[in-house]
């Protein structure tokens, strides 16, 4: 017995082993980039050249200057009025687009579901001279409204909640309704509520989505006061380049309050992007 619990172990350990070796380097991976950028963003500007890898000085100096010279305050309340409307803008868009294609009966809506699926298949870059001219239109550059309301809707959020809806018991709905509840109030006391973990997911990509646009923001924007933070760091990189060390300090303040929203949502991320996936 003893023998053959030493067999069964010794493949498990090694499997384990080769796991986390695995994980281990991915991590590697993943924060290497990071580690890089720190470091370059907390040392002199005559040393970050020097021993790039290794953290031998640092001062907090490049940050006040990155925070001054790249005028990082108002472009970061710019990114968190955009990021926090287009959020809670997807959100409630896809709860209440999600509900009607999964709970609501009406003609053709398979097939409308699937031209709605099919806006996934459209790249950004082949509408953004048609939306600009239509923002240009209605007078919104260098406006809130221009950079949120093209991206208030989005058709995967849209199916990423549907798929969820449909896993609810069909026998909740006919309840409700035999007590007299209406749809809004079942979306509101029942449905809404057994899905916030994934709707916490949705959240969290919405608001990454938003805070690191790029290429829409720098075209709809011509007045510096309108610009978001990723803008903000093309300036920044551009009038200094000599100093990439102030361009790292940049981005790790950019950085920061994604960092913070991340740990605020996390649990949230992981139980929704588990939901269903275990059953019983």
């Amino acid at each position: 017995m003893p023998e053959t619990a030493a067999t069964v172990e010794t493949p498990r350990g090694a499997r384990a082993a080769g796991r986390y070796g695995l994980l281990a380097g991915i991590s590697l991976l993943v924060l290497f980039p990071i580690y890089t950028t720190v470091v370059a963003a907390l040392k002199p500007g005559n040393r970050v050249l020097r021993n790039p890898l290794l953290p031998d000085s640092f001062t907090l100096e490049i940050l006040r200057r990155a925070w001054d010279e790249g005028n990082l305050g108002r472009y970061l309340v710019n990114s968190a009025v955009v990021a926090v409307v287009i959020t809670v803008a997807v959100v409630v868009t896809s709860v209440l687009s999600a509900y009607a294609f999964a709970i609501l009966d009406f003609p053709g809506r398979t097939v409308l579901f699937v031209i709605f699926l099919a806006t996934l298949l459209v790249p950004l870059e082949t509408t953004l001279v048609v939306n600009r001219r239509t923002i240009d239109s209605f007078g919104w550059l260098n406006t809130f409204q221009g950079l949120t309301v093209p991206f208030l809707a989005t058709a995967f959020g849209t199916f990423l909640v549907r798929q969820v809806f449909l896993t609810l018991p069909r026998d909740l709905r006919d309840a409700a309704a035999i007590d007299g509840v209406g749809h809004v109030g079942f979306l509101r006391h029942v449905a809404v509520p057994l899905i916030r973990p994934t709707l916490g997911a949705l959240a969290l990509f919405s608001f990454l989505g938003a805070w690191n646009q790029y290429l829409w923001p720098n075209l709809i924007t011509t007045e510096a006061d309108m610009n978001t933070v990723q803008s903000g760091l093309r300036l920044l990189s551009s009038t200094n380049l000599d100093e990439p060390n102030l361009v790292m300090a940049g981005t790790i303040i950019a950085f920061l309050p994604i960092v913070v929203v991340f740990f605020l949502f996390q649990r949230q991320l992981v139980r929704g992007l588990t939901a269903g996936a275990v059953k019983g």
